[in-house]
């Protein structure tokens, strides 16, 4: 009875007469670098805060803020955060607070 079993005899040892599962090449993707502006213009900020996380210089360090190796923006006091255009570029800075 050939084919009635989950098994076949082929050449005396049994083989499954089921196919390998194919494999998929599209299956994957990377996860979100959260860049983007995290603090926006008149929002206060303590010392040290991050405010912009980029991929090259899409915004330029102002006045006390500081660049980090990754091009990340910190904020170098506390204050007020400031977005400002000069020509083509965009700068952030920092206004400090009253002490």
């Amino acid at each position: 009875m050939a084919g009635t079993q989950p098994y076949q005899s082929f050449g005396g040892f049994t083989v499954a007469h089921k196919k390998a599962g194919g494999s998929s090449r599209n299956g994957r993707d990377s996860n979100g670098q959260r860049r983007g502006v995290k603090c926006f213009g008149g929002q206060t900020v303590p010392p040290g805060s991050i405010i912009v996380r980029q991929v090259g210089t899409r915004f330029f360090p102002g006045a006390n803020v500081g660049q980090g190796r990754d091009f990340t923006l910190f904020a170098k006091v506390g204050g007020v955060v400031k977005f400002e255009e000069k020509g083509d570029r965009k700068f952030v800075s920092i206004v400090p607070a009253a002490a």
